[in-house]
């Protein structure tokens, strides 16, 4: 069975950039599936994939299709929406990649969102492990398009506002989830350290502070030249970050 993975957080706070470096360290240890969760879709970007096709766009291509009529009546919706996803999987060396793509139009979507879950979850058995870059608001999660989730890891930087909104975060995931294994602090971009007013905030909100990453000035110059983020160097603080990341969530 598959460990599932969410990484949340507001937005800037180094999501992405986190994902990406968990995917391709995983992908040592058994092949991921990546599901990029943002509508700004940019988790292929920093893998260093191409992406052409997104959930979002199958999804409202299906419904137009059930409305036009376009869909042959034998043939079974769930079927069709899992063919389609499997041709818009990307496929890299030790992981495929979905990406979910922009929220859907206007209109009922509620029987589409539902076949979307268990296509994913369908999906998901064929892997060790499933890493969801999540969006800022949680869209699939709350719309339960995800599979459950093993461990949540909350990315913030060093404000107060992160952590707050780390809070409200795993507030709301409570409410939305049955479900949900270990719920982690991950603060990022931190330099010498906490400062006792973070901590102070960290405490107040009861989470556990599985790690703390320190900036990479390495990852300004990746960015500058359009380079992926799975290029960084195997020293580099941000991947030595996520490996000790990794390591204390029992990866």
């Amino acid at each position: 069975m598959a460990t599932t993975i969410v990484v949340a957080g507001k937005g800037g706070t180094g999501k992405t950039t986190i994902s990406s470096l968990l995917i391709q360290l995983l992908s040592q240890k058994g092949v991921v599936l990546a599901v990029d969760a943002d509508p700004v879709t940019n988790l292929h970007q920093a893998l260093g994939v191409e992406l052409e096709v997104t959930v979002g766009g199958i999804r409202e291509e299906m419904t137009e299709a059930i409305k036009a009529g376009r869909i042959n009546p034998s043939t079974p919706k769930q079927d069709y929406l899992d063919s389609r996803i499997m041709a818009a999987l990307v496929e890299a060396r030790g992981f495929d990649l979905l990406a979910m793509g922009r929220p859907e139009g206007p209109g009922c979507y509620c029987a589409a969102n539902n076949m979307l879950r268990l296509t994913i979850d369908r999906l998901g058995q064929n892997y060790r492990y499933v890493i969801i870059d999540s969006e800022a608001g949680l869209e699939h999660i709350s719309r339960q398009t995800t599979r459950e989730v093993d461990i949540l890891l909350i990315v913030s930087d060093l404000t107060q506002r992160g952590i707050r909104t780390a809070g409200e975060i795993r507030k709301l995931i409570g409410e939305m989830r049955t479900k949900v294994g270990k719920i982690c602090l991950v603060v990022n971009r931190s330099a010498n350290g906490l400062p006792p007013d973070i901590v102070k905030t960290i405490d107040r909100y009861g989470f556990e502070l599985v790690a703390t990453i320190p900036e990479d000035p390495s990852l300004a110059d990746l960015e500058v030249k359009g380079l992926p983020i799975t290029e960084l160097s195997q020293d580099s603080a941000l991947r030595v970050g996520v490996r000790d990341l990794a390591s204390k969530v029992g990866l």
